[in-house]
């Protein structure tokens, strides 16, 4: 190998491994997918991956021992990445046409570019309608009324207002976790003066349900479990954190608002219609698939995975318990991911993603730290906390087994 094919190889996987971060690929996949281009460019590697950070040893090996390999270093510093599907997808089919010879190096490398660059393909009114439809979905979900279930899809877009302003602005930017959870609070306790069915906790919860690291802490829990410890740990303690962030935003604003408006009175709970939390699925489901920026034509797949996820979990649920009951979803959902990617050599993660966020228990984190740190409980669900920490543990012991029962074809 000539020494400008081997940096022409090593910087292709360098931006790879950049790109795929950036698009949220969690570390021990990342590591994975890697190492294997690597062996398929007829290179040896070794990368630490976490969330601020990236390390890339590679080497070219020699038939003698004895001689001295050709061997470079790479250590970059990154900014978290968020979970961006579509371009997740399209990385996945450029590389699959570099080991087919269907592209070259060069070529592929002016490609990873054009899809890192490229814009959201939704427009701005659909990514709104996006977190409308998720608020008010999540709403659905937690069994509250009607009244409650619109001020939170309305609420949702005041939510994406700032999401949109922060990124032209760094200092809403630095505090918008915060910031969405203080508005969406301050908003509710003026909405409760004349709406008397409002739920204002389940409203405020519904509003910034896009930013509940619920997803992220799964992640970490996942990352920890493959002994990925650098980066489940820095990834626990990120998602730890926006959890208080938010947190302290909503107390901040309901308690701002009670200045303003004077203490709001909770309404009783009210049971919702059957066909209420199936629609929320379906609108949750959807709405995420364009937050995520998933392709179209994954779009009807990633719904289903929604639906599959809930509805094993259900059954589980019945038969195990409500915090056993999600191993059954994510078991089932995760088997549903590895026969896609086998159907359609698309990455699993594309339709995993849209099933599990349907089952994380962070909104119950939520809850458990109100009930801690107020006294207050949102819903009345006992034992919370050590519900919820087994319901985090059955998800990630559902994509083990999963794997285990379907073994995955693409490291992705």
């Amino acid at each position: 190998m000539s020494q400008n094919s081997y940096d022409i190889k090593c910087r292709f996987i360098i931006k790879l491994g950049k790109a795929l971060h950036q698009f949220g690929t969690p570390a021990y996949r990342l590591e994975a997918h890697l190492k294997s281009v690597s062996e398929t460019m007829g290179l040896q590697g070794s990368f630490l991956v976490t969330p601020t950070s990236l390390t890339f040893v590679l080497w070219q090996p020699t038939e003698n021992p004895d001689d001295q390999p050709i061997e470079s270093t790479h250590i970059v510093r990154v900014k978290p990445g968020e979970i961006d599907l579509g371009s997740l997808a399209r990385t996945n089919d450029l590389v699959q046409q570099v080991q087919t010879t269907d592209m070259n190096l060069t070529q592929a490398l002016i490609r990873l570019k054009e899809i890192q660059n490229k814009p959201n393909p939704y427009h701005q009114f659909w990514v709104a309608l996006a977190y409308a439809a998720s608020g008010g979905a999540f709403a659905m979900l937690m069994s509250s009324n009607w009244p409650t279930t619109l001020w939170a899809s309305l609420l949702s877009l005041v939510v994406y207002f700032f999401v949109l302003r922060a990124e032209h602005s760094r200092r809403i930017s630095d505090s918008l976790e915060p910031l969405v959870a203080l508005s969406a609070a301050f908003l509710a306790m003026a909405i409760a003066t004349f709406e008397s069915q409002l739920n204002i906790s389940v409203t405020v919860l519904s509003a910034i349900i896009i930013f509940i690291p619920g997803l992220s802490l799964t992640m970490a829990l996942s990352e920890l479990a493959s002994r990925e410890l650098v980066s489940g740990t820095a990834r626990l303690m990120d998602a730890s954190m926006v959890l208080f962030k938010l947190y302290f935003g909503a107390v901040l604003g309901m308690a701002i608002g009670a200045i303003c408006w004077g203490q709001a009175v909770h309404p009783s709970p009210e049971v919702m219609p059957f066909w209420a939390k199936w629609l929320g699925v379906l609108l949750l489901s959807a709405g995420l698939a364009v937050v995520f920026k998933v392709r179209k034509k994954d779009i009807i797949w990633g719904v289903l995975a929604g639906f599959i996820a809930y509805a094993a979990s259900l059954l589980g649920s019945l038969y195990l318990g409500e915090a056993l009951g999600p191993f059954i979803g994510a078991f089932v959902v995760g088997i549903y991911a590895n026969l896609y990617a086998r159907w359609t050599k698309s990455p699993a993660s594309v339709v995993l993603l849209q099933g599990i966020v349907l089952l994380v228990p962070g909104s119950k984190t939520y809850i458990s730290l109100n009930s801690l740190v107020l006294g207050e409980s949102i819903v009345n669900v006992p034992n919370l906390g050590s519900q919820t920490f087994l319901i985090f543990m059955s998800l990630v012991a559902g994509l083990v087994f999963a794997n285990v029962a379907i073994p995955p074809k693409s490291t992705l």
